[in-house]
Parts: C-alpha cells; structure tokens; sequence
C-alpha cells in the first residue's frame, strides 16, 4: 500500500466497518482514518489522501445499503478491489460500574436495537430505547457522559471507549453478516482466480415494458448468476432508474465480457466498478456452454467459416 499505509473507513472507531478495513491487505501496519461518511472516504481515495476506502455495501438481514451504491454509481474513478463478510454481533456495554439492574435507557442505532429486542425483552424488561447514528457513535456518547445507562454495539468498541460488556452477543440472527467493498482508484482488476465476482452499474435506456428482462437476458443467455441486483432512481426524473449488480465472475471470462459488451449495446449508461476475489471463495461456475473453452471453440468455429468465403 501507499499514501503511507492510509484506509479510509466509514467511522467512528469501533464500528463493523473498522472490523472490515482490518482484514485488508496490509491493515496490520496502516492507519485506519473514519470518516464521516461513504463518499468522504471515496474522495480520500480519489484524492490521493488514502490508498483505500472501505465501506458496507449489503447486510443479510436490512439488504442494500443505498450510500454505497449511489456513491459508486455517481463517483468517477473509483474501483472495487475486494470484498470482506464481517460477522454482526452485539453485546450489552455499559460504564464501569453500572449493573444490569441499573439500566434503565439503552443508547444504539436502530438496527442493533431491533435484532436485540428478544434479548432485551427477556432480560430488561422494562427500558427504553434511544436511537443512535451509529453503534460506535453510542458508545463515544456513553462514555463522554450521555444520560443514558447502556449501549447495544460491537464488542471492539468497549476497549475504545473504555466500556465494560456485561453481556454478549445479545443478537436475535447468530449468522447476519454484512459485506464490505474494498475500494481503491480505476485501475487494472486483480487476477482471475476462478473465485470471483464482477460489478456493475447499468441504466435502463428508457421506461418500457421488457427492458428490465432485455438486461437481465444478457447474464442469462450465457449462465451468469447474479448475486445482487438492487434499483435506484437516477434522480433526474420519475421512471429512470440504475441496477447496481454483482454477478458470478471476472472481466477476463468470456462469458463476463460478452454480456458487458450487449449490456454496452443495450444501455446508454453501463459503469464497470471492478472484478475482484469473492469473500467466500465459492468456484465462479458459468452454467451451460459458456467456459473460456466453449467461447474459443465457437471463434475458432466462426473464423474458419469467413475465411472459406
């Protein structure tokens, strides 16, 4: 890394996304710096501040996070690099000294409180909640003297902000996850690796009826699995809108680079945002006819047939 070993992240300290920016490549001796928002640490990318941004893009129990997606839609430069699943857990912290009979009103971001509700209905039965930007934003409140008596928020936030846990993992969904994109500045992809994910950004050409299925049949015809697809407007009027989409596979599959050249012909907008190892390093499979092989097979095929006119 470069820009002297420089992540930008989506703050404050002791959020999930802190915990993603640490499994990049070389966080170990990198500065992590928050920011204030996904598209501040996109411009310290762009910028030249960072080397790399990172930031949530899905959670597997909300879905989407639209500030990911408008930015990386919106934001010229800016490339996918890789992608980090960080598991979501929450735990009870309060100021040293306070007991559980002590709490009365919990502090913490809306989500973190609705995946905590069974927890806190079986064991607080009588609090109240009072909502937060962030979880991590909790935890700095409670420990600069918010009235409150306790925060919901990840475990790393409690050595930040000199909380003690006095309960753990209170979430309902022992399995939620939230993904992370790794972003850095245009450039080449990694290497295939057979494990792989590709990034897009395409705008229907106009309002009519089949031109959503007109996109899709570009992936389908030639096996390509979709692992994402979200909608957003354009916002320059009702009826436009932009799919951000993630599909099985790299730029450098010839299935990939076929249904990128009929999204070109079909879109007046198709933004490439990067192909980059999958986080769970799943094999990439195009199903039917449609391997590297397959597509050479049918060049070669074709080649022979002008050249014999």
């Amino acid at each position: 890394m470069s820009n002297d070993n420089k992540i930008a992240y989506l703050g404050p300290a002791g959020t999930f996304t802190e915990m993603a920016a640490k499994m990049l490549p070389g966080a170990a001796s990198a500065e992590l710096v928050p920011m204030a928002s996904v598209t501040e640490a996109i411009d310290a990318v762009l910028s030249g501040l960072a080397d790399r941004a990172v930031a949530p893009i899905e959670n597997s129990l909300e879905g989407g996070v639209s500030a990911t997606s408008d930015a990386l839609a919106t934001i010229a430069g800016a490339q996918i690099y890789g992608e980090y699943l960080v598991p979501v857990k929450f735990d009870l912290m309060v100021r040293p000294g306070t007991v559980i009979a002590d709490i009365q009103e919990i502090l913490t971001h809306p989500v973190a409180y609705a995946q905590s509700r069974k927890w806190l209905s079986q064991n607080l039965k009588s609090h109240t909640h009072i909502p937060a930007a962030s979880t991590a934003a909790a935890a700095r409140s409670l420990a600069n003297g918010s009235t409150a008596h306790a925060v919901i928020a990840a475990s790393g936030a409690a050595e930040i902000y000199g909380l003690e846990i006095i309960a753990s993992d209170i979430g309902e969904n022992q399995d939620a996850q939230t993904r992370f994109y790794e972003i850095g500045k245009a450039g080449s992809p990694p290497a295939k690796t057979g494990q792989d994910k590709t990034s897009v950004v395409v705008e229907l050409p106009d309002d009519r009826p089949g031109g959503l299925l007109e996109m899709l049949e570009q992936f389908a015809a030639r096996g390509i699995n979709l692992s994402r697809i979200e909608s957003r407007p354009v916002g320059d009027r009702f009826g436009r809108y932009r799919f951000n989409i993630d599909v099985e596979g790299h730029l450098d599959d010839e299935a990939i680079g076929e249904a990128l050249m009929g999204l070109h012909r079909f879109s007046p907008k198709v933004v490439f945002l990067g192909s980059y190892p999958r986080a769970d390093h799943s094999d990439s499979v195009h199903l039917g006819n449609n391997a590297n092989p397959d597509y050479q097979s049918a060049q070669t095929w074709l080649q022979k047939l002008r050249e014999s006119r």
